[in-house]
């Protein structure tokens, strides 16, 4: 009888799992005296889950901007390089008179109406439309309690503004005088200046809100239609013949180049 107990440890220490848990679906951990067990595990699988998946929409989105960074300033150089040395004046010519009647270079391509509503979108690059659409930004970022935002987005679109008159007058490019202007224009023509501005208002607008939105559909979302006005706005220059085509892309290149400088900046400033 003495050595009954001995026995009944010595057979607890040799069985598959510890007495008391082999009916409570759990495993012991013998070296420690937590208890793993499924539902636990599953909520730990959960965590890294979300953890991995937001690790991955960051590294995602600065990819993103890296690439337009430097792609921007890329594509920037390569272009203005080909135009100082005239050689992209045919492909210029060729594009802005397919968007012409053939029989008559002095007439877009489509209806009357046609024309009226490429002005109308023009405009959405002009200075007087964006700095109402920065105003409303601004009162937004202020009413949001996000001041420093809207102090950098003023910053952002006003530099930006800066960089593409100079740049304007550094290269001193003229107009087409291919086809006759359907809209009135001041000053130089590369790069262009309702493109440029064009994706640094919109994009930089875009990439603040989207800084202070969690959603990421809703993200997706603000940038989508920051790239779809650029895009509009440039062609339409091109259509009205104010533009060469080379200069419609040189300023889509600076100016994506230019927000993602500044969404860049932004992100560093906030996580410091």
């Amino acid at each position: 009888m003495d050595a009954l107990p001995g026995l009944i440890r010595r057979a607890a220490e040799a069985a598959p799992f510890p007495v008391g848990c082999g009916h409570q679906k759990r495993v012991c951990n013998r070296r420690s005296p937590t208890l793993i067990t499924p539902h636990r595990a599953g909520s730990l699988a959960v965590r890294i889950f979300q953890a991995l998946r937001g690790l991955g929409r960051h590294e995602v989105s600065l990819l993103l901007w890296m690439t337009a960074l430097f792609g921007g300033l890329w594509g920037f150089m390569a272009i203005a390089e080909a135009v100082m040395v005239q050689e992209t004046h045919a492909l210029d010519e060729a594009l802005l008179l397919a968007l012409r009647n053939p029989t008559d270079p002095r007439d877009p391509l489509g209806p009357p109406w046609l024309e009226e509503v490429a002005r109308d979108l023009t405009a959405l690059g002009s200075v007087g439309v964006l700095a109402l659409v920065t105003v409303g930004a601004l009162v937004y970022l202020l009413l949001a309690r996000r001041a420093r935002a809207a102090g950098f987005t003023a910053v952002a679109v006003g530099g930006g503004m800066l960089l593409t008159n100079l740049l304007k007058l550094g290269f001193g490019r003229p107009r087409p005088d291919l086809v006759p202007h359907e809209a009135v224009v001041y000053t130089a023509s590369f790069p262009s200046g309702h493109a440029m501005m064009a994706a640094i208002t919109y994009l930089t607008l875009a990439a603040m809100l989207s800084r202070i939105e969690r959603r990421w559909h809703i993200k997706a979302y603000l940038l989508l239609v920051a790239v779809c006005v650029t895009v509009v706005v440039g062609v339409s220059r091109i259509y009205l013949g104010v533009h060469w085509p080379t200069d419609v892309l040189a300023g889509w290149a600076v100016g994506a180049a230019w927000a993602a400088l500044c969404w860049l900046i932004a992100r560093g400033v906030q996580r410091k």
